[in-house]
């Protein structure tokens, strides 16, 4: 009996939490849209976007690699 309560508590939790949950990927999407523009507006009237671009490409990769080899970095107060 004490399991079929604490289900049911689990989906009145769900339900309850479902419009916070649209509003907040809502917003995150709307802020990665923003600066999504806003990145590729600045792009196309830097005097040179396709070292900005390949800037940022080459900095994701690293950080691919970094992270394949398995680097970490130094944590803080350790």
């Amino acid at each position: 009996m004490n399991v079929l309560l604490a289900e049911v508590a689990g989906w009145e939790r769900a339900v309850v939490m479902a419009p916070l949950i649209v509003i907040a990927v809502g917003v995150t999407a709307a802020i990665f849209i923003l600066l999504g523009r806003g990145l590729v507006q600045s792009i196309r009237e830097s005097p040179h976007p396709r070292l900005i671009v390949g800037s940022l490409v080459a900095l994701a990769g690293l950080i691919v690699v970094l992270t394949y080899l398995g680097v970490e970095l130094p944590r803080e107060g350790g």
